[in-house]
């Protein structure tokens, strides 16, 4: 059983490299040639710790990635278990901070290269934590035409050293926003990466055809979205609607989920397989969970290419 580690992964999964592979998981899941099962947690309600589980198939491999999280210390110590989906034979164990931190960006990336404007001038990133950098990566990577990016975060130096290390890093003009309405207004693309519990912008701050990425909850009772964002949507994606109707605070706040037919909700694969989609005028917003198959295709590439 061979062990990848946190630097083979940096190595071997480039972000470009990371979007097609998610990419592939989105429309194989859509065409019934993926398999899915949504986040499980075992919760210590005597320590605050929790114990996640995700699960996928991709391709010849199936497996899943775990990782612990604490109410104190956050989120530690992610491994993916990769097998061999012919004979079960265990393949590799690989460290999976960088995977899930990568593979998270890359979904956001596929969405955006779908859904956001074919010419997107400026970002605005809400968030500058562990997430936020992928996210950013991803954005810049299919819409390399970005002439401004404004990062906003509660604490200053945090915003300001992002900001200088994506200017110098990514090779485009970044900047810290004084506020979460200057990183928000007029961008065409807007990212909230955050630990938010109530909506992070206004929104009347969008754009008219903003595509907003809402990457940073994952839990019912925790929303970055307000909810007129979401209600005037001119399409709505999530990575699984199974996984959303348990988890995608940012809609559930606003309704139950046995009444979402009402909006324009739909997978992200299905729309990537459709021949002939064409983006909608208006707001368009993606809604990222994070998915078991989306680690697991990642996974299979870093393996095969660490040969």
């Amino acid at each position: 059983m061979r062990h990848i580690t946190e630097e083979d992964v940096r190595r071997l999964l480039p972000m470009r490299d990371a979007i097609g592979v998610v990419r592939s998981s989105f429309v194989a899941l859509a065409r019934g040639e993926a398999q899915n099962q949504p986040r499980r947690r075992l919760i210590l309600s005597d320590t605050g710790s929790v114990l996640h589980q995700l699960a996928g198939r991709y391709r010849n491999y199936f497996g899943a990635k775990i990782y612990a999280t604490n109410v104190k210390h956050g989120a530690m110590h992610f491994h993916v278990l990769l097998y061999d989906a012919e004979n079960a034979a265990p393949l590799a164990l690989i460290d999976a901070n960088a995977l899930g931190q990568i593979r998270t960006g890359a979904a956001t990336g596929v969405a955006t290269d779908l859904l956001a404007p074919a010419e997107v001038h400026t970002v605005g990133l809400i968030g500058s934590g562990f997430q936020a950098w992928t996210q950013l990566e991803a954005v810049l990577a299919v819409r390399p035409g970005v002439q401004d990016v404004r990062i906003y975060s509660r604490k200053a130096e945090n915003r300001e050293a992002f900001a200088a290390r994506a200017a110098e890093s990514f090779g485009v003009p970044a900047r810290a926003a004084a506020s979460a309405e200057e990183a928000v207004r007029g961008a065409e693309v807007v990212i909230t990466c955050t630990f938010a519990k109530e909506p992070v912008f206004d929104d009347s701050w969008l754009h008219p055809q903003a595509h907003v990425n809402a990457a940073g909850s994952n839990q019912a009772a925790r929303r970055e979205v307000p909810a007129a964002s979401v209600e005037r949507a001119a399409l709505i994606a999530v990575d699984s609607l199974e996984q959303a109707r348990a988890e995608a605070g940012d809609l559930l706040l606003v309704k139950p989920a046995e009444e979402w037919q009402d909006w324009p909700l739909y997978e992200l694969g299905a729309l990537l397989a459709e021949q002939g989609f064409t983006r909608p005028k208006g707001v368009t917003l993606f809604k990222s969970s994070g998915l078991g198959v989306q680690d697991i295709a990642a996974a299979a590439l870093v393996y095969e290419r660490s040969f």
